[in-house]
């Protein structure tokens, strides 16, 4: 306890206590409080490094099972990536074919994230964290997908009889009228240029005025008469649905309009020697999103294997064509 100070007072002639002015008072009782507070703190601190509290323990304890049950998602995304995998091979070899869908397609669906958009967490919390979240945002662009696909093949599913007979699927023309071997498709050495070009249909030769038949349910999206001497000549474009158009080159009259329905076998026009022709002949085409492909490929329903496999041994490059639009040089 601090001594108490004295001090004579000549009125009283007595000795009284020497009193602090109040604001010292303050001061010392806010300094004396402060120190208490340090010491506190470093104190606590001391003891927090030097020994291991129940708190400490009980906050470890959690840490350890929240890491366990972190380890434990991340097996069972792991296992569920597998499923979904599964799901995709079916979609993509027996669903999709089943209804002449090509394998969907989606743009940085399989792209992952910079591992720098993860790091957000202490380097042993990331190693968990980070991971499992990477992993289940690769699932969620592989459900969104596989959703999308599911959403096509629904539709796919409810117009199967329309798509059945829209698809290109028999002959443009009367196989009796069909004169020579069928022009090949594709990358070929064209006997008149001498290098490889690019065809985009393939060739029927017969006589002028043969008939052309629609080969699948659509309805006429173009019509041209086109350049004498150049290019597709008269010509028609059908639009079948489900991606499907077809192209009839090269006539020499056409019967339908644009926006005009036909169906499958329906008469639409005449073989001719139009546009950039050296005879008669239809040149046919069977385009599938966008892209050219194989019209032999789609005439199954109207032949035997045997035949089938006929035909494309002996299609073969045919000189009925110029080159112009219709076909593109591949250099060599």
């Amino acid at each position: 306890m601090a001594k108490k100070e004295y001090i004579f007072n000549p009125s009283t002639l007595a000795y009284e206590p020497v009193r602090q002015p109040e604001r010292l008072r303050r001061f010392v009782m806010v300094r004396r409080g402060v120190l208490f507070f340090i010491a506190a703190a470093v104190v606590n601190l001391v003891y927090s490094f030097g020994f291991y509290t129940p708190k400490m323990k009980n906050l470890e304890k959690q840490r350890r099972e929240i890491l366990g049950r972190y380890e434990v998602l991340s097996e069972r995304i792991g296992s569920m990536e597998g499923t979904i995998g599964e799901i995709a091979q079916r979609d993509n070899n027996v669903y999709r074919p089943l209804f002449g869908a090509d394998t969907l397609s989606v743009e940085g669906v399989y792209t992952p994230f910079a591992t720098d958009f993860y790091d957000h967490y202490s380097e042993d919390w990331q190693r968990v964290v980070g991971s499992v979240w990477q992993q289940l945002d690769g699932q969620t662009r592989l459900l969104y997908r596989q959703s999308l696909s599911l959403d096509q093949l629904q539709v796919l599913s409810k117009d199967k009889e329309k798509m059945a007979a829209s698809i290109p699927a028999i002959w443009p023309i009367n196989r009796k009228d069909l004169r020579g071997p069928i022009g090949a498709y594709g990358r070929r050495l064209h006997p008149i240029y001498k290098r490889y070009i690019h065809h985009k249909g393939i060739d029927f030769g017969g006589r002028r005025g043969d008939p052309i038949y629609a080969t699948g349910n659509g309805v006429v999206s173009h019509t041209e008469k086109g350049l004498r001497r150049k290019g597709y000549g008269q010509q028609i474009v059908i639009d079948h649905g489900f991606g499907y158009k077809t192209r009839y080159a090269h006539l020499n009259e056409r019967l339908v309009k644009k926006g005009q329905e036909v169906k499958r076998g329906e008469l639409i026009g005449y073989m001719g020697n139009t546009g950039g022709s050296t005879g008669p002949h239809l040149h046919y085409e069977v385009i599938y999103m966008g892209r050219d492909v194989d019209p032999i490929n789609y005439f199954r329903r109207d032949m035997s294997e045997a035949e089938f496999e006929r035909i494309i041994s002996s299609a073969k490059a045919t000189t009925f064509e110029t080159l112009d639009n219709n076909e593109s040089s591949v250099n060599e």
